[in-house]
């Protein structure tokens, strides 16, 4: 088990009121929310690479890009070149290319139909598009549109998601986009999505004399998924060829991966439980299979959108990512799905690629080893020998390696750090300091210490990841009000040892102890920590978060009425859950477009937890703020967007109706034209109505003119 080892000594760390520091500078209102330098100087951004000896930097200063040489250090201008000289894009409805500077061309012609996600061929030559439901394609130059498909309608798509494909499975990047390009331009490969069996769910539009209903077919936990069939069509126009799955059978399927030569294209197949995963190589000309890779766990296996499998140069292995062993790590593979070998392994979490050297068979990935609140930079014989650390210190290290592997840039600090940036070479040794954020009146503010510690779990087999931020002048001999932000959902930790700015000494200049924390199932303790959560989601997050709470409150600095937990989506969930189930331990909540019960929510992301309603009913009933409503108390403020497609509003009046009924006190705030995040001018508002909750609830006192 991989547990966190730093501890605090508060006897040593906490501190108290000195002439030296009343004599420090304040910080003004600007500087305390991070809007204007104090501490901390704006530093030039280091974007990438030019070549495999030059580095960009956005200067700020002159503000342009300038690329700057490894070895001499001289810089020049830099423009970058364009990602491409031709562009494809819909405007009033219809699908537009221009090529450089040229004018843009119209290449389709209706516009009372909007195409979607137009992608131009990798050869250049033909834009693929989707309309009403059917896929196309027009040649570049303009001409006869082609048509692969003709069954779309408001419930059949070709090409373009169903909306909880788009939201949990292929991401909300692709725009609804379902359709990959070969890699020599001859074929397409899309999937068909069929909602007819989907249940419909309104939201409710309130604008106009009228309103309207907007309707979405949303599968809730527990009801009927989109049936999916994955196609293949050549691009000159063909009948459709068919992946050879089953399309009655209950399943998912993830983002697909052509091969090099385009000869075939990996399927990722799951079963609806998602226990059970599966990589197939399709033949498009016939659509044939062979299964080459079968992964099962006891708990889930999470579809991910990207990295999952990484195809080498070489065409013929691949690399994987997977947390089979209770910790994420990389594995070689043959293209035909034979193991080679282990690349990582350990109790300890790879995070990401950021470098495969092919020629000398080392691999280069960022992980959370040493802490799991920190990320460094490693490298990697490819037969899972020689691990080497690269970058140094205990900081969080944000890399950018050269094309050619030999040098790489870090960002890096800690809570108590602020940002640096170091160019180094790939054995890790330091070839130049490049910048420091700190300023030169780093030591002349007062400002509320940060610092990042662990609490042992309540059952002793977890140390839980903390950063607290003090107010200023810390007196232990005073009591302080409690903000605890959490978010809490699976493997969504939200602890990292990274600098934190001046955005919290506001708070901090206010007399209010600020915290983070993440629960034993947060990520820090690999898929072993979060895989507790299988069939009992807010069981152990809660359990954690009251240890935290108590731990908090049994200090004699910390106000034993006025601690505050607040979070958004998953954290509006434990927010809630909190000030019911958790009441004997928090005092105040704000909680945003929370869910309140779990079937209310869809069922890719809560069947892969929670199992189905109908399997795991203890389950959901367990995990449901509505079934602990009776142990409300203290005071919730509750936040959702009337036109949340995402958690849907119903979760929210669900809960209020419940504590209507109970006639207890809460604050309810509906945000009109809002979805799952509030838009500009709404957030402003629900800036200043936590501010005005903080000042009336946790400071009792007014709220100042600043915010006026």
């Amino acid at each position: 088990m991989n547990k966190l080892t730093i501890f605090l000594s508060f006897s040593c760390a906490l501190f108290i009121s000195s002439p030296s520091i009343a004599q420090q500078k304040k910080l003004n209102f600007e500087q305390s929310w991070g809007r204007e330098a104090s501490i901390t100087n704006p530093i030039n951004q280091y974007r990438g690479w030019a070549d495999n000896e030059h580095y960009i930097v956005y200067d700020v200063a002159q503000r342009k890009n300038i690329q700057v040489s490894v070895k001499s250090g001289a810089s020049t201008d830099y423009s970058a070149p364009p990602k491409s000289d031709v562009e494809v894009f819909v405007r009033d409805n219809d699908v537009f290319i221009q090529y450089g500077q040229q004018a843009a061309k119209q290449l389709t012609s209706s516009p009372e139909i909007e195409e979607q996600n137009p992608t131009l061929s990798p050869d250049g030559n033909f834009v693929a598009f989707t309309r009403k439901g059917d896929l196309y394609s027009i040649p570049a130059v303009g001409g006869q549109e082609i048509r692969y498909t003709t069954d779309g309608t408001d419930v059949i798509y070709n090409g373009y998601s169903s909306w909880v494909y788009y939201e949990e499975i292929l991401g909300r990047a692709t725009n609804y986009k379902a359709f990959w390009w070969s890699p020599d331009s001859k074929n397409i490969a899309f999937m068909r999505f069929d909602d007819t069996k989907v249940p419909m769910f309104p939201i409710y539009v309130s604008k106009g004399q009228d309103g309207y209903l907007e309707q979405t077919r949303y599968p809730k936990a527990g009801e009927q998924n989109p049936g999916v069939r994955v196609g293949f069509v050549k691009t000159e126009g063909s009948p459709v060829t068919w992946a050879d799955f089953n399309e009655q059978d209950d399943q998912y399927f993830g983002q697909p991966y052509w091969s090099f030569n385009s000869q075939s294209i990996m399927v990722q197949w799951m079963n609806r439980d998602q226990t059970n995963l599966k990589f197939y190589a399709v033949n498009p000309v016939n659509g044939s299979k062979s299964e080459i890779y079968d992964e099962k766990q006891n708990s889930w296996i999470s579809l991910d959108q990207d990295e999952r499998i990484t195809y080498l140069a070489d065409n013929k292995h691949y690399i994987l990512k997977s947390d089979k062993t209770g910790w994420a790590h990389y594995y070689l593979y043959t293209l035909d799905g034979k193991l080679v070998n282990a690349m990582t392994d350990g109790a300890w979490q790879v995070s990401g690629l950021q470098y495969i050297d092919e020629k000398d068979k080392v691999l280069y990935f960022t992980a959370r080893k040493d802490n799991s609140a920190t990320v460094d930079l490693y490298r990697v014989n490819f037969n899972g020998k020689n691990l080497k650390r690269l970058t140094f210190g205990d900081y969080t290290h944000t890399v950018s390696v050269s094309p050619n592997g030999k040098y790489f840039i870090t960002n890096y600090s800690n809570v108590s750090t602020p940002n640096r940036v170091a160019l180094l070479d790939n054995n890790g040794k330091l070839i130049k300091d490049l910048v420091d954020s700190k300023s030169a009146d780093f030591d002349k503010y007062a400002v509320g210490k940060t610092e990042y510690f662990t609490i042992p779990s309540e059952d002793g087999k977890y140390s839980l990841p903390v950063i607290i931020t003090y107010p200023i002048d810390f007196d232990e001999s005073k009591v302080y009000p409690v903000v605890m932000s959490i978010y809490g959902g699976p493997d969504a930790g939200s602890v990292r040892n990274t600098w934190k700015g001046t955005r919290n000494q506001y708070w901090a200049s206010e007399g209010v102890i600020q915290i983070e924390c993440d629960h034993r199932a947060s990520g820090h303790f690999g898929k072993e920590g979060v895989a507790l959560m299988h069939r009992n989601l807010g069981h152990w997050e809660m359990i954690d978060y009251n240890t935290i709470a108590k731990w908090f409150k049994a200090k004699p600095w910390v106000a034993k009425d006025k601690l505050l937990i607040t979070g958004h989506s998953y954290g509006g969930y434990m927010t809630c859950l909190a000030l019911t189930k958790g009441s004997e331990y928090f005092d105040f909540g704000i909680a945003g477009a929370p869910v309140t019960s779990w079937e209310l929510y869809d069922t890719h992301y809560t069947e892969r937890f929670m199992d189905t309603p109908q399997d795991n009913p203890e389950g959901y009933k367990n995990g449901s703020i509505l079934s602990y409503v009776n142990n409300y108390k203290g005071v919730l403020r509750i936040m959702h967007g009337d036109l949340d497609d995402n958690v849907h509003m119903q979760n929210t009046i669900q809960l209020v109706d419940a504590l209507t009924d109970r006639d207890v006190p809460f604050e309810l705030m509906i945000y009109p034209g809002s979805r799952h995040g509030f838009n500009r001018f709404k957030s402003a508002y629900d800036f200043k109505e936590r501010v005005r909750f903080y000042y009336q609830y946790l400071l009792e006192k007014p709220v100042p003119q600043d915010f006026n």
